[in-house]
């Protein structure tokens, strides 16, 4: 069994002093996914920056204080890889993965956008580049026999079911009809496309949310987003046995403001 997890982090030293720590000691993962870390290695401490019975992978943002991710593996890896062969996007903290016996994990972070603004043509030009990457990346490990799972926040709901107030979001980032179209090109482009690893597990719900917004009661009233995901090959979502959120029991004992989201593979 392989069991993976992703969860944007929100700053990890923040994360690491309400909780991650804990929990990172008590999960049953073998690969964790992480994103919006803000911080160099340097600035970690030991215990989170190479805690004991883990390797790990940081890829943090040329900009300090911004984006990064990181993996967690506690089997160490056959490679490492960060960024996906752009100009643009290599230094920004956003893409990083490894490989391990017949399967590359990554994490990813995709720019969240912001209607009108410079930020939201980031996400546009972003999106771009990265969609023949995870095409390519689909073939190649295809000849090589290999399967791939794209984890991390993609900051983009796909469907209705994936976010609780709809309605109110369609002319909003990461609800954009341009964006969904995108993320429909990733899992609905042929055979052998990639899975939407969490929906293909709960299909016909509405959620299970992943994000809540840490203004007014959205946790609480889980007026939630759907917008961290593990997305695998056709072949490794097939062996998918399980896959769900690690809700918070309460609104104080979060330690993110997104949950991590966990699934186990059958290998």
């Amino acid at each position: 069994m392989l069991t993976v997890t992703t969860v944007n982090v929100n700053g990890l030293r923040a994360a690491a002093k309400k909780g991650f720590v804990k929990w990172l000691a008590l999960t049953s993962a073998d690969v964790v996914c992480l994103q919006e870390v803000r911080a160099e290695p340097g600035q970690l401490a030991p215990a989170v920056r190479e805690p004991e019975g883990w390797f790990t992978l940081h890829a943090p943002a040329a900009a300090k204080g911004r984006a990064g991710v990181s993996l967690y593996s506690r089997r160490e890896p056959d490679q490492v890889r960060t960024g996906f062969g752009s100009e643009e996007f290599d230094g920004s903290g956003r893409y990083a993965e490894i490989d391990l016996p017949g399967v590359t994990v990554a994490s990813l972070y995709l720019p969240s956008g912001e209607v009108g603004t410079e930020r939201q043509e980031e996400k546009t030009r972003f999106m771009a580049e990265f969609l023949p990457y995870l095409q390519g990346l689909r073939e190649r490990s295809a000849a090589d026999g290999r399967e791939v799972v794209v984890c991390g926040d993609w900051n983009i709901a796909h469907r209705e079911a994936d976010l609780r107030n709809w309605r109110g979001n369609r002319k909003n980032a990461g609800f954009l009809p341009e964006e969904r179209e995108w993320l429909t090109r990733v899992l609905d482009s042929g055979e052998g496309a990639y899975v939407d690893v969490v929906r293909a597990m709960h299909p016909g719900v509405d959620g299970p949310y992943s994000w809540w917004s840490y203004r007014g009661r959205a946790f609480d009233n889980d007026t939630g987003w759907r917008i961290d995901l593990q997305v695998a090959t056709a072949g490794l979502a097939a062996r998918a046995v399980k896959a769900w959120v690690e809700r918070a029991a309460t609104h104080e004992e979060r330690w993110s403001d997104h949950a991590p989201v966990t699934a186990v593979y059958d290998l």
